[in-house]
């Protein structure tokens, strides 16, 4: 008898291990972790062991309490490019790592933050199940203080998986296109699974600061900097420093229900711009002045975005954005992160001339940003709504809201204090229609339903940041009624490539006249945010012909001169920076998309060369 109550209760324990239903808080990535005197991160890059599951059948058999059978894979990193076994597979795998937490931890909270699992994230402590978080390219994080154990190795397994559907953001397997790819994303880049980016342990005090939103503006030679804190704990007092100015400004902060309210003046501010990037150092401590429980610091750009009919304003002036359209993507690297090829492409926009970019198509590794916030750059910061649709099934499009609502929640919590930001795009190239390649009008009461939910997304990114712009890209053939929801008219164009191949002189043609048409209807300003023709790099022509560097020079050029003609034209993006990995499909030669300006290995085709002189002019 003894022995079967034993039976059931280690067959409980195990259901309870393997199942939980803790889904990550967004508000635990609102700040970046540091190390400080208070705070301390231990980042778990490295050589992790690595195991495929193909059967799903690694929580039934336990794999959370240890892996056997092994192989090693490099965290961050994509699967897909460090096994060639494994390029096409999106299913289940799992990932396992072992380290001491630090004895001086003992008395904080202990988190674990993923800086991205693509797509759906299981994670177990010791054995113990923390929780899960679905959703790809933004960080997650979980308390495990309760899961440590102290003075030996802690055992932290990541079960993860990529499976492509209609219900997810973005979408796969969604039937009805016009061609067959693989993997069957419903989008054109390469579906890169598993642990993308960074793991880090952080720690914070028992007492500690949980969010700070800095939101600035200015009054003539005055600038203004309103903070808001957030902390966990019973102190109730703080203080806040800035520095950079003439000198350091100090204001004390009183909190009411854990949230306090700081408003600084900085007399004679340097605003923040491409042309100076300046950054403003603040600092928020938490409890007594002189020996804090808590401290946190953050950079900060002074800066004001607007618009007008015709113009992007930045500190009151028109801007142009001149820059591309990105992918994190490199051979080996797949879309992990790496500080060195962030730090290249920088300097490759630089050396075009380029001021902007825009995160295609989903939130990139937060050094991007920090790199812009330096060095000047303007960036648009878009969602993972790429490919999206809001017609079909309704369960399937509920989630894919949900999906949505809390994607905007996460971009926005972590990514609110970057000066470089000065957009957010809710989705690239959404649809009305019930399936992608169905051209056919759908009936006005489902049009209008669809307006209705995309509308909301927009009302959540107002209600959640209402300092900056807020946009979509729309796609050739794509509802144009959806722009009345937008600060800007974005659009992806490629008349000239798709629709009348080969013939530039006719493409352009298109693109002034549609430029006309939505500026006249929207008195909005306008930028195209992807225009680009594939270049086999290498290949020429005496005549441009399509895929030969000459031609996608010639019709670059083309849309910036209709550009140069339209005063209400307030950006061009070219896509794409580099060659990327894609699907295998019939209009993808070799499974790259070969729109870049340089190819994936970053050597400069005409085009960049092209770029580089027209921008620099300018």
């Amino acid at each position: 008898m003894k022995h079967s109550i034993l039976l059931l209760f280690l067959a409980f324990s195990s259901l309870l291990n393997s199942q939980n239903d803790n889904l990550s808080d967004p508000k635990d990535i609102a700040l970046s972790p540091i190390q400080n005197t208070k705070r301390n991160v231990l980042d778990l890059s490295g050589i992790w062991k690595f195991k495929k599951d193909s059967l799903n059948i690694g929580v039934k058999e336990q794999w959370y309490n240890g892996l056997t059978k092994t192989r090693s894979i490099a965290v961050p990193g994509s699967w897909n490019e460090q096994f060639d076994d494994m390029r096409d597979y999106l299913d289940w795998v799992w990932y396992e790592t072992e380290t001491y937490v630090p004895s001086n931890w003992k008395d904080q909270k202990v988190f674990l933050r993923v800086n991205d699992a693509t797509y759906t994230a299981n994670i177990w402590i010791n054995g113990i199940s923390v929780g899960y978080h679905e959703g790809c390219h933004v960080p997650f994080a979980f308390d495990i203080s309760g899961y440590i154990n102290w003075d030996k190795k802690n055992k932290i397994i990541i079960q993860v998986e990529n499976q492509l559907s209609p219900e997810r953001v973005p979408t796969g397997n969604v039937k009805g296109g016009s061609f067959e790819t693989l993997p069957a994303s419903n989008y054109d880049f390469f579906p890169y699974s598993g642990l993308n980016r960074s793991v880090e342990l952080f720690s914070v005090p028992k007492s500690f600061i949980r969010d700070i939103t800095v939101k600035t503006d200015y009054n003539e030679y005055v600038g203004v900097i309103d903070i808001n804190v957030e902390k966990i704990g019973s102190y109730k007092t703080g203080n806040v420093y800035v520095y950079g100015g003439e000198k350091v400004i100090e204001s004390s902060i009183k909190f009411i229900e854990n949230q306090g309210v700081v408003k600084v003046e900085v007399p004679n501010v340097r605003l923040w711009g491409p042309k100076d990037p300046f950054l403003y150092t603040v600092k928020v401590t938490l409890g007594d002045k002189r020996n804090p429980v808590d401290i946190y610091e953050l950079k900060a750009g002074v800066r004001k975005v607007s618009v007008n009919e015709k113009s992007i304003l930045l500190n009151d002036e028109p801007v142009f954005l001149k820059g591309f359209g990105r992918h994190e993507d490199f051979p080996v690297l797949g879309r992990s992160s790496s500080n060195s090829l962030i730090v290249k492409d920088f300097e490759l926009m630089k050396w075009t001339g380029a001021n902007s970019f825009r995160t295609t198509h989903y939130p990139y590794d937060e050094e991007n940003y920090n790199m812009a916030d330096r060095e000047g750059f303007l960036v648009i910061g878009e969602t993972p709504g790429v490919g999206l649709y809001f017609l079909g099934d309704p369960e399937s499009m509920e989630k894919r809201q949900r999906a949505m609502k809390r994607y905007i929640t996460e971009m926005i919590y972590r990514d609110k204090n970057h000066p470089s930001i000065i957009m957010w795009c809710v989705a690239n190239e959404p649809n009305d229609k019930a399936q992608l390649g169905q051209m056919g009008y759908t009936e006005d009461n489902d049009k209008k339903m669809a307006y209705e939910e995309f509308e909301k997304l927009f009302k959540q990114v107002r209600s959640l940041d209402a300092t900056r712009l807020v946009m979509y890209v729309g796609v050739m053939f794509g509802p144009v009624d959806w722009f009345n929801l937008t600060d800007v008219i974005a659009i992806n164009r490629y008349w000239g490539w798709y629709s009348s191949p080969g013939d530039i002189k006719t493409g352009a043609n298109a693109i002034s006249k549609e430029l006309d048409r939505l500026h006249r209807k929207f008195k909005k300003p306008c930028m195209i945010t992807e225009f680009g023709a594939d270049a086999q790099a290498g290949l020429h022509a005496v005549n441009p012909e399509m895929f030969t560097e000459e031609y996608q020079k010639e019709f670059i050029k083309a849309y910036l001169d209709v550009a140069d003609e339209k005063d209400f034209v307030t950006g061009m993006h070219v896509w794409n920076l580099a060659d990327f990995k894609t699907s295998q499909g019939l209009i993808r030669f070799g499974g790259y998309n070969l729109k870049g300006v340089f190819t994936r290995d970053r050597r400069p085709k005409l085009a960049a060369w092209f770029l580089r002189n027209r921008w620099k002019e300018l």
